[in-house]
């Protein structure tokens, strides 16, 4: 299927005059009550608030008559978004969606957005279990993402950390989603040494109290932009990116506690067990960036390896120029992504593709 892309040009004018005010129309937010789940401590206190989410109506956006949207329902896409993200960030890859038939469900993950937080500096992100993220995007998926399906398919997109959840998810509920990308999942993260030192360091540092710490060269968000930082990218789209987190200060998480890192690494360990691969029964379409700094490569690639084994349906697409966020590179690297994404979702075999 072929969608037409907003043109680079023009992009925060398009956004703003075209998509924002389209998508405020089908637009609905909610709070989800976190999951409980066997083995998870009560939440005390502020840390009991609930998990923010926006979801959008493709029978309300068909009503709009934009132009190029099929007007065919096709189910639902949960979207499991990345580190530091939000959901603002993901407006033009609903628009998407939407113009596709698909309603779009988002919960913003804990920590993150404005869902609730553990911390008291609010651009830092820490979590004292990976198993709530996987609790919480089951819960969403399983209720507020199956109303919106309305018995027609429920699909999952991850990006990065919300891939690593993701994956953990398709592991513990096998029947869940009926179809599931995961672009740059972070199987397991680059943290700028060997990882098995940095699960010593992290250890170590929650181990002598300091797991609400940020980790070492990380801070506040700033907000000045660093157009270097993005080389390769689409600039209007990291510069749109970046205005909206300056616009919502809840948008602003911007670093790692030590316990983060503590969780991320052992939400590695867990995935990437060729037993637990063995329980994925969604066929899965895997992005990988060539130029990815975020996450590792060679994780992902083992993780594919080990669904395979396990019998699983699983299919690694690479683009070898591209930065982590896929989705953020010029027209005519998101154009190919985009079109297999929505042929993905749409085919009836991965085999076809």
């Amino acid at each position: 299927m072929n969608v037409n892309l907003i043109d680079e040009n023009r992009y925060a004018d398009e956004m703003r005059e075209k998509v924002l005010p389209a998508l405020a129309q089908c637009r609905a937010e909610g709070w989800m009550t976190p999951a409980e789940s066997d083995g998870l401590a009560a939440l005390p206190g502020r840390s009991a608030g609930k998990l923010h989410y926006v979801c959008y109506d493709a029978a309300k956006f068909d009503a709009l008559r934009e132009d190029g949207a099929t007007g065919l329902f096709r189910g639902a896409v949960v979207i499991s978004h990345g580190f530091t993200e939000f959901a603002k960030k993901y407006s033009e890859l609903i628009w998407y969606f939407l113009l596709s038939g698909y309603s779009v469900c988002l919960m913003e993950h804990r920590g993150h957005g404005h869902s609730a937080r553990d911390v008291d500096d609010d651009w830092l992100v820490w979590i004292d279990d990976w198993h709530r993220y996987v609790a919480d995007l089951a819960k969403f998926a399983g209720t507020i993402g199956k109303q919106y399906a309305d018995g027609q398919p429920l699909n999952l997109f991850c990006h990065s950390m919300g891939g690593g959840i993701g994956a953990a998810v398709l592991e513990q509920h096998p029947t869940l989603f009926d179809k599931a990308v995961l672009s740059c999942p972070m199987i397991a993260p680059a943290t700028g040494v060997p990882n098995w030192l940095a699960r010593v360091l992290a250890e170590v540092m929650c181990g002598v109290g300091l797991g609400r710490h940020a980790v070492f060269g990380q801070g506040p968000f700033t907000p000045e932009f660093k157009p270097e930082e993005h080389v390769g990218a689409s600039q209007p789209r990291v510069r749109w990116f970046h205005e909206c987190r300056c616009e919502d200060e809840c948008c602003q998480t911007n670093a790692a506690a030590f316990e983060w890192v503590r969780q991320a690494l052992r939400l590695s360990h867990a995935v990437l067990k060729p037993a637990a691969c063995e329980n994925i029964e969604t066929p899965i379409l895997l992005f990988q960036a060539g130029r990815d700094i975020w996450v590792l490569n060679e994780p992902q690639n083992r993780f594919v390896t080990n669904v395979k084994n396990g019998g699983g349906d699983i299919r690694l697409v690479r683009f070898p120029d591209s930065l982590h966020e896929i989705f953020s590179m010029p027209n005519d690297t998101l154009h190919p992504y985009l079109t297999q994404i929505l042929a993905f979702y749409e085919s009836s075999e991965i085999a076809s593709l």
